[in-house]
């Protein structure tokens, strides 16, 4: 019997990056991941409280408010870093502090709905750009300064699928816990 307390920063483990290019078939899974995760993020929060949206998904861990808000900010960020990779030759992209964002007067003031409709719209782009790359555009790359990291397009697509199912995790694993 595991009796080790769930790791509520990583419900899901840690992303695994390839170091190989992806197969045709394993892209089309990880966009679907990106093409569903709209829907997913909605049905999790459907339903929620004011007070329920303000709860931390673990102690010391953003609300799921700012969940909520956080993954059109990433998303975004991603969607132009692959945007650059496909114009630019290995281009340096430009990290952002995360954790100032999600403090940032907006996260309270702007409606959940307001960043649902946002990143419904963004994954329908981003996921009519990803369906439409050749396989040599699959691995055109970006520099990652703080990581000091290349990174494939394909890696970044199953870095960005793991990340909407780790923040959908944070979601769904704290309805569970508090029987919501």
């Amino acid at each position: 019997m595991n009796t080790a307390a769930p790791d509520l920063s990583y419900p899901i483990g840690h992303p695994v990056l390839p170091d190989e290019p992806l197969d045709r078939g394993a892209r089309t899974a990880y966009m679907a991941q990106i093409a569903t995760l709209p829907d997913l993020v909605r049905s999790s929060v459907l339903g929620l409280s004011p007070e329920q949206l303000n709860t931390p998904y673990r102690p010391e861990g953003w609300t799921v408010r700012q969940v909520l808000h956080h993954l059109p900010d990433s998303h975004m960020n991603s969607y132009t870093r692959f945007r650059l990779a496909l114009t630019e030759d290995n281009p340096t992209i430009r990290p952002y502090d995360e954790a100032a964002w999600a403090e940032l007067p907006d996260i309270e003031a702007t409606p959940v709905a307001v960043s649902l409709a946002l990143l419904e719209a963004l994954h329908i782009r981003w996921v009519k750009l990803l369906r439409n790359l050749t396989d040599e555009q699959w691995q055109r790359t970006f520099f990652h300064p703080e990581t000091k990291r290349k990174f494939t397009l394909d890696q970044a697509l199953v870095l960005y699928a793991w990340h909407g199912r780790h923040h959908l995790a944070h979601i769904t694993e704290l309805r569970k816990r508090e029987q919501w």
